[in-house]
């Protein structure tokens, strides 16, 4: 059984679905809302955390989520979500730089798909990846949204303490 429920956010609405015992999807707006999937029950409560954590994270007060995660997808696609998992609040990196994370350098392209087929977006930060030239690629929420979400990440990113030495 899969529950949803919709919430509010700064990038317009996102669609939480949970298998009961992890987060299966973050739903994207690209418009209109993310459509509930077809056999789920609409309930707040059963993802009550997880709105409350995106509400700290919007807000600000969150960098990274702290909830069980269940996505599908081929090995190679877990492989580069567990690296995007790896990418820190704030930062951004290339394609490239995670085809040689995952050590395949070659697979820039598979990258980049496993990249858009993410459906733990925000969580799974694929919004952190960007072309190798700086340019922003797309993003399933459109690419306001992933200018929205790099700004407000580079905003409330933490600074390095600087050390002197004498």
């Amino acid at each position: 059984m899969l529950y949803y429920d919709h919430i509010d956010s700064p990038i317009g609405p996102l669609l939480l679905v949970s298998d009961g015992a992890g987060l299966v999807e973050v739903g994207l707006p690209h418009g209109n809302a993310a459509p509930p999937p077809p056999d789920g029950e609409h309930s707040k409560p059963k993802l009550h955390t997880a709105a409350r954590q995106f509400d700290e994270y919007f807000s600000g007060n969150r960098q990274s989520f702290e909830l069980p995660l269940h996505p599908s997808g081929t090995p190679f696609q877990l492989e580069v979500w567990g690296a995007l998992l790896a990418i820190p609040y704030g930062e951004t990196v290339s394609y490239a730089d995670i085809a040689r994370r995952i050590r395949r350098p070659r697979a820039v392209r598979a990258v980049g798909a496993a990249n858009g087929a993410n459906p733990l977006a925000i969580i799974v930060p694929c919004h952190r990846v960007i072309g190798s030239h700086g340019h922003l690629t797309g993003y399933g929420g459109g690419l306001p949204a992933k200018r929205w979400l790099l700004a407000h990440e580079r905003k409330h990113a933490p600074v390095p303490e600087l050390t002197l030495t004498a």
